[in-house]
């Protein structure tokens, strides 16, 4: 995991000037070309005991449950106006995060590929990841103590895999979570 995370360039945020969520594509897509958009391939992963709406090749998850990584709370998930936002799609590097180091320098096929790429796409606590807006691991981290490692692991893994550059505090803090809390993590495969 250390070994990747050194991989990666340490370089200052750049000016979010531009940034516009579209520029990585309209609503959620279907890279891998399931017939699933990104986000019900996400629950549908994330989730246990789904259910799905009947006629659409199990890809419209209806119900499910969801043991949330960020809080470690259990959620019961139902799809409907004001049901629907208890659990949210995360980022886990945020877009405008994403954007702001080394994003905006790429085309828009890639970031549409990493807008609806599985590795950086979680399935979690609604209001939790509202409150994380486009923070990094310097500025925010899941309440959820035991997550940690796997989040900040993530994170490097989706940034060493679309080229993007951490800044120091990011990549500071990333290392400290590693080296005092899981020394032994493992880093995610970034091929795929």
């Amino acid at each position: 995991m250390l070994a990747q995370l050194a991989s990666i360039e340490i370089k200052g945020r750049a000016p979010k000037t531009g940034y516009d969520r579209d520029l990585f594509g309209a609503g959620w897509k279907d890279p891998d070309r399931n017939g699933c958009d990104a986000r019900n391939d996400v629950l549908g992963r994330d989730l246990l005991n789904t259910t799905a709406k009947p006629g659409t090749h199990g890809c419209v998850i209806t119900t499910g449950t969801l043991y949330d990584p960020f809080t470690g709370k259990t959620i019961h998930f139902i799809r409907g106006q004001g049901t629907s936002t208890k659990v949210q799609i995360d980022h886990v590097v945020a877009l405008s995060d994403a954007w702001q180091k080394g994003a905006q320098q790429l085309d828009a096929g890639d970031r549409l590929e990493f807008a609806n790429d599985p590795l950086n796409l979680l399935a979690v606590d609604g209001p939790t990841n509202a409150s994380k807006g486009d923070g990094d691991a310097a500025t925010w981290l899941p309440p959820n103590k035991e997550f940690r490692c796997d989040y900040v692991a993530r994170q490097t893994a989706v940034k060493a895999k679309h080229g993007l550059w951490m800044t120091r505090a990011e990549h500071d803090a990333i290392h400290a979570t590693i080296t005092n809390q899981c020394p032994n993590q493992g880093a995610f495969a970034t091929s795929g």
